[in-house]
């Protein structure tokens, strides 16, 4: 059939009419937000680069989970922010039984057992050097090198301590290879096999992650992360990561940056029946965040709009710091 019988107009006639029709719609229930947890007493600390998101420590965690409660919103994600001085070249803090995030954790069941706890699983916040893993200095090739297998034992040893404290999603971020196999074993073994896995399946070594090593202290003090991180040009090599986390047991997969990698979050959703996760990492909230500033955009319009575009690409969950704004938006 050709115009004038197909009027495409029709059903963009009216906003009931848009609203019939739609075929992607942004809940709460799609919402997980990310907190910094930080050691002393009485913190509140807004990151600058970051508007409206804060460092919070344990004794005025209460705050931030009762208004996360009140919104509706049904999952956060933890990262732990280590003083210099309490890391080390293993990220002990990671898997201590009294971590940051392990307090952080029990703490927030004990304030809201309902609200679900994602653990960020990782060594990068609590190791010296800044790397996700053990670091090795090669002295026949004059340089260090993030070893594998090695950095696999203290990976699961972290994810059973965080699920033993609590959390109710183990959500490793490090990029070793075998990660997720290695995790879900031990996880199984020390009686969690309940526990699922939200694999960082296919994560870029991105410009967009500024803010957030300003937020955990946890940029590499030598060197990068390109070596475990992926190269942002390569989607193949995506879907070959996204292969071995969903065969080593993997329960959901993950895209980061969700922004500038849509095209990722589409091929995920067309490969794999597993629930895909879009993570809106910190530069592109705090490039929103400026540009809402300066009076350049609708903040508001902006980000329903890239929500909007998430879902429609593909995602099922997504991580942003726009959680609670986003529930606020949709209230109203």
């Amino acid at each position: 059939m050709s115009y004038p019988i197909v009027r495409h107009r029709r059903l963009r006639s009216s906003a009931a009419m848009r609203n019939l029709v739609r075929e992607h719609a942004v809940t709460v229930n799609d919402l997980i937000y990310p907190i910094f947890i930080v050691r002393g007493e009485g913190i509140k600390n807004e990151i600058p680069s970051m508007p409206g998101v804060y460092q919070w420590s344990l004794d005025r965690l209460e705050e931030e989970i009762r208004e996360v409660s009140e919104l509706g919103i049904q999952a956060v994600l933890l990262f732990g922010v280590e003083d210099h001085g309490a890391k080390d070249a293993h990220g002990s803090g990671a898997y201590d039984a009294n971590g940051i995030v392990q307090q952080a954790t029990r703490r927030i069941k004990e304030l809201n057992p309902e609200l679900l706890v994602v653990a960020d699983t990782c060594l990068c916040e609590f190791t010296d050097h800044g790397h996700c893993g053990v670091v090795h200095y090669d002295e026949r090739k004059g340089q260090a090198d993030v070893l594998n297998d090695p950095s696999l034992e203290l990976l699961v040893k972290a994810a059973v301590s965080q699920a033993e404290a609590g959390a109710d999603i183990i959500a490793p971020s490090n990029m070793m290879d075998g990660f997720v196999q290695a995790i879900r074993r031990g996880l199984d073994e020390a009686g969690y096999e309940n526990v699922p896995i939200m694999s960082y399946a296919v994560k870029y070594a991105s410009s967009f992650y500024g803010p957030f090593r300003d937020a955990a202290n946890s940029a590499p003090q030598f060197g990068d992360r390109k070596t475990y991180q992926m190269d942002p040009a390569n989607a193949r090599e995506a879907l070959r990561e996204a292969d071995s986390d969903a065969a080593e047991g993997a329960d959901m997969l993950m895209v980061k940056p969700a922004l500038a990698y849509m095209d990722m979050i589409r091929a995920l959703r067309d490969r794999y029946l597993h629930p895909i996760v879009a993570y809106n990492v910190s530069g592109e909230f705090s490039m929103i965040k400026a540009a809402a500033a300066s009076g350049w955009i609708d903040e508001k319009a902006i980000v329903l709009e890239t929500m909007t575009g998430f879902k429609r690409a593909g995602a099922d969950l997504i991580i942003t710091y726009f959680a609670k704004d986003i529930a606020r938006w949709l209230r109203s």
